[in-house]
């Protein structure tokens, strides 16, 4: 698998994939209805994804309804996994996907809600001000872990709390890759830990557990511990800033890929779901600092 440096054209296939995924959220979204399970909006994803031709997954789609997208007393790692919690009325969701696309690997997250939901939106507009923070923070070359604690300390002043520490290994973001193409490699994938693909789930943890063991050893996670006290890492990252109100009543977050060189970052695609949302409601005009975007695409 490659996992470093991509040309522009790769990162057009990247882009593609991600495209792909936010497009298939979307449509399942808009046929949600209520008592619909999150099992069943989540194998609708996989239907949809199917349906458009996608077999391989970097994990399987997962659904989250209601107090559930705050990670309300999730304890074990199987809490993350789909359920038969029914959508109601005026609940939040969070859609996540992660779809291979000719070989290159996406992972996306999409907020939404049945009908109008306050505390969605109030968390939607603080995760656009965390999108300009992040990259500033990797522009700036600041330590992965320093950007991850000043973005508690952001996340906090507004009100809400940090939810991605709950994730395992308290990622805030994760490498994603070209697969290689190996029959062997895609057999296996095809196999699910946690709903990760076996190759995927080995490299991603057993890589990290290694880095905060070997001196010099690049972890593929973007967390808060040690082996994060370095300079932003060339590759492409999705990032998944995730937060919650104080009492876990409702969550929301966003996912996307960010393109780190070894002198600059830029987020893949600025016209997302989270980004048109909210340039239409006014909270964000797409400031300078992710410009980057135009300046690579007037290039190619």
């Amino acid at each position: 698998m490659k996992i470093d440096r991509f040309d522009f054209d790769e990162l057009q296939q990247f882009k593609a994939a991600q495209a792909t995924a936010y497009d298939v959220v979307r449509t399942v979204a808009r046929e949600m209805t209520a008592g619909m399970t999150e099992l069943q909006v989540a194998g609708r994803i996989g239907a949809e994804l199917e349906r458009r031709g996608v077999r391989d997954m970097f994990h399987q789609p997962f659904a989250w309804f209601g107090d559930r997208t705050a990670f309300r007393n999730f304890g074990p790692d199987t809490d993350f996994l789909p359920t038969d919690r029914c959508l109601e009325k005026g609940m939040p969701v969070i859609l996540d996907v992660a779809p291979i696309q000719d070989g290159y690997a996406c992972d996306i997250g999409y907020t939404t809600s049945l009908g109008r939901n306050d505390d969605v939106e109030a968390m939607q507009k603080v995760l656009m001000e965390c999108r300009d923070f992040i990259l500033a923070g990797a522009r700036a070359r600041k330590p992965f872990r320093q950007i991850y604690r000043e973005l508690d300390g952001l996340i906090a002043r507004h009100g809400f709390v940090n939810v991605h520490r709950i994730y395992p290994e308290r990622v805030l973001a994760h490498r994603v890759f070209r697969f290689g193409g190996s029959r062997a490699q895609q057999f296996l994938q095809r196999f699910r830990v946690l709903g990760f693909g076996l190759p995927t789930y080995v490299w991603l943890l057993g890589r990290a557990a290694l880095a905060r063991l070997v001196p010099g050893l690049q972890s593929p996670l973007w967390n808060d511990g040690p082996e994060c006290a370095h300079a932003p890492l060339p590759g492409v990252w999705a990032v998944e800033p995730h937060i919650a109100t104080p009492d876990y009543r409702a969550g929301a977050k966003w996912e996307e890929m960010l393109v780190i060189t070894d002198t600059d970052a830029y987020w893949l695609d600025d016209d997302v779901p989270h980004c048109r949302q909210a340039r239409r409601k006014g909270w964000w005009s797409g400031s300078a600092v992710n410009a980057r975007n135009d300046v690579v695409a007037a290039a190619a």
